[in-house]
């Protein structure tokens, strides 16, 4: 799969977007299975096939216990981004000569699969949706893999690393404050932080989903953002922020990109920062402009029509009321 497209590709045509199509999640598998198994038996991959399918259960509402995923912006198509980022990212660590066992490197893949988990509401969890934890999703979603161990298949030790690699991901917690087993543990910690914010900001449709995560943000009470508009122009401030993230605190996933598509696919770019910078080019387009509604310049989802059905919901609950 990945040689066929590595022969055919042109070094200048190449694009994330088409290697990786979140909507289809046979295939993002098989492309995770294939990098995996260049380094480790393919009978090690099992339990990462397991969680892919539980995963898939958990957001599609056929995990016990638990309802559908209810979060337009943290759904599985985001996991999926994800889940191909960390491998990778793990990909170019290992090319590079970083250490992990078979089990290591499927814990770490099983953990960008439940990273958002705590954002799935439990049954009979009723009022509002998984947005209402967004303050508190990272700490949820690694008590998810420690509360459900059995079901995954894991034993206590590797459900308490899944959940410290986990914890990484959360940009309110200090990285200092997080503790971890040791430096290997700590580095796929960083792999997963990484590809949370590669995976999400690379998404051809990042621009229009940052609709839906307003809506996650004034269900969760966040401040600081007035209008859709808003959290648009704040974007551009947050990936300033990212940079600093991705070359500072989790300095050691720095390259690993560019080293997995230079290998596997003969383009010495990082195609995740080069679609990430394509999306910011236009997003300062887009917030310098006044002359139209910014909602007509995101072509990629009929973002009048989401907002409008929104809103009706809304309005006709306040006329009930009165």
């Amino acid at each position: 799969m990945l040689q066929n497209l590595r022969m055919t590709s042109k070094k200048g045509d190449i694009q994330l977007a088409s290697i990786h199509d979140n909507g289809n999640p046979v295939r993002v598998l098989a492309q995770v299975r294939h990098l995996f198994c260049l380094f480790f038996p393919a009978r090690s991959f099992s339990l990462v096939a397991d969680a892919f399918n539980l995963a898939r259960h958990l957001y599609n509402g056929r995990f016990p216990g638990y309802g559908p995923c209810t979060t337009e912006y943290h759904d599985f198509s985001h996991v999926l981004d994800v889940f191909a980022a960390s491998a990778r990212l793990l990909d170019g660590w290992l090319i590079e000569g970083g250490k992990a066992s078979p089990e290591e490197a499927a814990d770490l893949l099983i953990a960008s699969l439940l990273h958002d988990a705590g954002y799935i509401l439990e049954s009979g969890d009723s009022g509002g949706t998984g947005a209402k934890y967004t303050r508190t999703h990272v700490g949820r979603s690694s008590a998810f893999v420690a509360r459900n161990a059995s079901t995954f298949h894991l034993e206590d030790n590797r459900a308490d690393s899944i959940g410290r690699i986990i914890l990484g991901t959360d940009l309110a917690r200090p990285w200092k404050d997080l503790v971890f087993s040791d430096k290997a543990e700590e580095e796929r910690a960083a792999i997963l932080a990484a590809a949370d914010i590669l995976g999400q900001m690379g998404d051809r449709i990042y621009l229009e989903k940052l609709l839906f995560l307003y809506f996650e943000f004034r269900e969760a009470g966040i401040e600081g953002y007035s209008s859709a508009y808003d959290i648009l122009q704040k974007t551009l401030g947050f990936y300033e922020s990212t940079k600093i993230r991705l070359d500072s605190t989790l300095a050691c996933t720095a390259g690993l990109a560019r080293i997995h598509f230079a290998r596997r696919y003969n383009v010495d770019r990082d195609l995740y920062r080069e679609a990430i910078q394509r999306q910011m080019d236009y997003l300062a387009k887009i917030v310098s402009d006044d002359t139209a509604n910014f909602r007509t310049k995101l072509k990629r989802m009929d973002l009048e029509r989401i907002e409008r059905e929104r809103s009706e919901p809304r309005a006709a609950a306040k006329e009930e009321a009165i």
